[in-house]
């Protein structure tokens, strides 16, 4: 069998968490093909975006890191892989046009994150390893998914905000996907009192949709976001060799910007992670009653996996442990309630396409378990709850997590804390 027919007979076997993006190769081949078409035809008549200019002078003056993504791409074409493009020029043509791009309704094949699509391969290539952990290019890549943002939080990005069939996000068949009654909106209004299509995916839950599992009781953690279990970790470290296959959490790293006496309290400690499904909720809540000690977002990277995952194009998906050490994050950690309980870290991960986790919890704050933390603005996303050794007496949810388990809706009863 030859390169690519055996690399397209692995990827239709595999499922991608979340629903963000299609299982299969050749749909995603389709995709890329079809939104290549359309950004080379806008080159030729639209001058690039300031900041993809500015991702290309960065590339082209770095000559190392123009070399890597050159060889990445060259990589992932001799492997077989249908990308689309064929060199670097080609492929920020490619994000200019993303930049202002509005994602359409797709009940059965979802491309909720079109970059991620197009820089499937190059990103699980030996060079591109190196091209998506470098400093200087995610800094430069966050500018250009901010401008992508920022578009996504204006009124043009409101194209598919319809009812129209198949690609409207209020089509019949979206509102039974996506359960829309259960959010607010005005459908008196044009695109339903949208004002944008960030405004739409951090939509807020009508009253009493999503109670709080037992108020009053100190020791029942809740969901912080509607999200499926993806791991349980015990025993977690102060450093740990989070790259290798296992992806083991290392805390100081995941922790970046806490002071080292409150990482040291999470030593020995438990994980618990989950993931957002494109379809889902986005907006955080608060696991514990308490008084936030520490709020704040952490620098990182975008479409970095770990090499463990090998050639593959759930990679990133399958890197989800490995991404709470390095992707760009918001950490926010509760002092509880109960003195018992102590400390309590929430760990909101925008993987891919994510350029926006929004706090709205200071430090200082008292709130109420159940209460918004924040939030993400559009993406692939990723989360975590730490918590300090001896504490959890049991997960609700009980492993093997399959990668097609439903999210666990927000506020719903999570965990049992121990009394003592």
């Amino acid at each position: 069998m030859d390169a690519k027919a055996s690399n397209n007979t692995q990827t239709t076997s595999k499922r991608r968490l979340g629903n963000w993006l299609p299982a299969k190769e050749e749909i995603a081949i389709a995709f890329r093909e079809e939104i290549a078409a359309a950004a080379y035809e806008r080159a030729g008549t639209t001058p690039r975006s300031l900041v993809v200019r500015q991702l290309a002078d960065l590339i082209h003056g770095d000559t190392v890191l123009r070399m890597h993504l050159s060889r990445a791409i060259a990589q992932a074409r001799d492997a077989g892989f249908t990308l689309g493009y064929t060199s670097i020029d080609e492929l920020l043509s490619i994000i200019d046009y993303l930049s202002t791009y509005a994602p359409p309704f797709n009940a059965s094949v979802p491309i909720a994150t079109p970059l991620n699509l197009v820089l499937d391969w190059p990103m699980c290539m030996p060079s591109g390893y190196l091209v998506f952990r470098d400093p200087a290019f995610n800094a430069q890549l966050r500018r250009v998914l901010d401008y992508w943002c920022g578009f996504l939080s204006g009124p043009h990005s409101r194209e598919h905000l319809t009812t129209s069939a198949p690609h409207g996000w209020f089509s019949e068949a979206a509102q039974q996907k996506m359960r829309l009654d259960e959010f607010v909106s005005d459908r008196s209004q044009p695109h339903w009192g949208f004002e944008s299509w960030n405004a739409f995916f951090t939509r807020r839950l009508r009253d009493g949709v999503r109670p709080v599992a037992a108020p009053d009781d100190p020791h029942v953690v809740v969901n912080a976001c509607e999200a499926s279990p993806y791991n349980v970790s015990e025993n977690c470290q102060l450093h740990d060799r989070f790259w290798i296959k296992a992806q083991p959490y290392s805390l100081r790293e995941i922790l970046e910007g806490s002071p080292d006496d409150v990482v040291m309290r999470f030593s020995g400690g438990t994980v618990y992670q989950g993931y957002l499904s494109a379809f889902n909720y986005h907006r955080w809540h608060a696991p514990v009653a308490g008084r936030v000690r520490e709020a704040y977002n952490v620098d990182g990277t975008f479409f970095s996996e770990v090499e463990a995952e090998g050639t593959d194009a759930r990679g990133l998906n399958d890197s989800q442990g490995y991404t709470t050490a390095v992707a760009a994050r918001a950490v926010i950690v509760i002092e509880c309630d109960t003195p018992a309980v102590g400390l309590v870290a929430c760990v909101f991960v925008g993987m891919a396409e994510v350029s926006s986790c929004r706090i709205v919890a200071l430090p200082g704050q008292h709130v109420e378990k159940g209460d918004e933390l924040g939030f993400f603005q559009y993406g692939g996303s990723t989360y975590c709850l730490i918590f300090e050794p001896d504490v959890i007496e049991q997960f609700e949810p009980k492993p093997p997590y399959h990668d097609d388990s439903p999210p666990l809706k927000v506020n719903s009863r999570l965990a049992t804390m121990r009394s003592g």
